[in-house]
């Protein structure tokens, strides 16, 4: 089973990034926006929707997603500051407001919602490389630990991979 590394430059690529990270688990400690760079950065336990494993006896799988040329974060329908919180990624959207500039939007299970204002749309996700069972059921409060007792298996250290050229198509990535 190989690592997934995906790049979102436009909605179709956000969809299908979306798809992969539809119902993973992240801590709200995970989550974080570093102004100077101008990216939000969080990480999650991915649910495997590729493993060769049946339905209900999948994997979970530790993944990075970033966000590159951010202005803005808004947070809605949770305490940012309850670092021991745990929320459920439903689905990731664009919205368009100016020509690439505009709306990212992170639904979480129970209303919660991030919003990023962005200068374009520029979206990573990778694999960590750590493998677990699932969680028997998903958390359904901001006092789960379930994700803390996760256990977790490492894959063998490999060579690291050469980092991406920077986007044409964003003002902000021309100029880097």
């Amino acid at each position: 089973m190989t690592d997934l590394k995906l790049l979102a430059l436009d909605t179709e690529d956000l969809d299908v990034l979306s798809a992969h990270v539809q119902d993973a688990v992240v801590r709200v400690a995970d989550m974080g926006y570093a102004r100077g760079d101008r990216r939000f950065a969080l990480l999650m336990n991915r649910y495997d929707w590729e493993s060769d494993k049946p339905r209900g006896k999948g994997v979970r799988k530790r993944a990075a997603l970033h966000f590159d040329a951010v202005q803005s974060v808004v947070t809605a329908g949770f305490d940012p500051n309850a670092h021991d919180g745990v929320l459920n990624l439903l689905a990731i959207t664009f919205i368009p407001i100016d020509g690439p500039a505009g709306m990212v939007e992170l639904s979480f299970a129970g209303g919660g919602t991030v919003r990023l204002g962005v200068e374009c749309l520029e979206a990573r996700l990778s694999d960590l490389g750590a493998t677990g069972p699932p969680p028997p059921s998903p958390p359904t409060r901001s006092t789960d630990q379930s994700l803390d007792r996760q256990e977790f298996h490492a894959d063998p250290p490999r060579q690291r991979q050469p980092r991406f050229r920077a986007s044409l198509h964003c003002p902000a990535r021309r100029q880097a």
